[in-house]
């Protein structure tokens, strides 16, 4: 069993932002599974879908928490289906790549990303794998950090995120082996 969790924050003012690069991911390659609908689970406070069954089964994730406690809706849905770690998949935004580029690894640090530092926490654990999604394309450098992750996409910039969630979901599918 795998948990493939995107990270984001809830509500429609916040969707297709650029900090909500793991939602929109999530959608896609859930799609692509042909995963159940994304319900609901007040347990975990989180949107749920899954796809396959037994070891097989995938189980997709969009935590309702906002992006700082990501951790507690995680490790709540890994304790609840006895997944290890190195079963996790954590997807999310990245302002320190460039748009339109990815990043996979098997392990590490949180990095400047509050909600993986809320997952490691959470879990105890940093040995997961998680695949970071290029933002950063700001020619405004001055233009608060807080604001710029919150803003949408332009459309121009949502063509070259999609072909990056393309990517992405290539590299995902060879590492879970499907």
């Amino acid at each position: 069993m795998k948990l493939i969790c995107g990270l984001g924050n809830p509500g429609d003012e916040y969707k297709n932002t650029r900090h909500n690069a793991g939602f929109i991911f999530i959608d896609k390659f859930a799609s692509e599974l042909n995963a159940s609908e994304f319900k609901k689970k007040n347990d975990f406070n989180a949107m749920i879908a899954d796809s396959g069954d037994g070891d097989d089964k995938v189980i997709f994730v969009k935590p309702l928490t906002f992006m700082n406690k990501s951790g507690e809706s995680v490790s709540k849905i890994a304790n609840f289906y006895k997944i290890a770690p190195e079963d996790i998949f954590i997807v999310y935004d990245d302002i320190d790549l460039p748009l339109g580029s990815i990043r996979y690894r098997k392990t590490g640090s949180a990095g400047t990303h509050n909600g993986m530092r809320s997952i490691i926490s959470c879990l105890g654990s940093q040995d997961f794998p998680r695949l970071r999604l290029g933002i950063e394309s700001r020619t405004n450098k001055n233009f608060p950090l807080d604001a710029f992750v919150l803003s949408r996409f332009t459309d121009e910039e949502m063509k070259i995120f999609v072909d990056s969630v393309t990517e992405g979901l290539a590299v995902l599918k060879n590492s879970l082996a499907i």
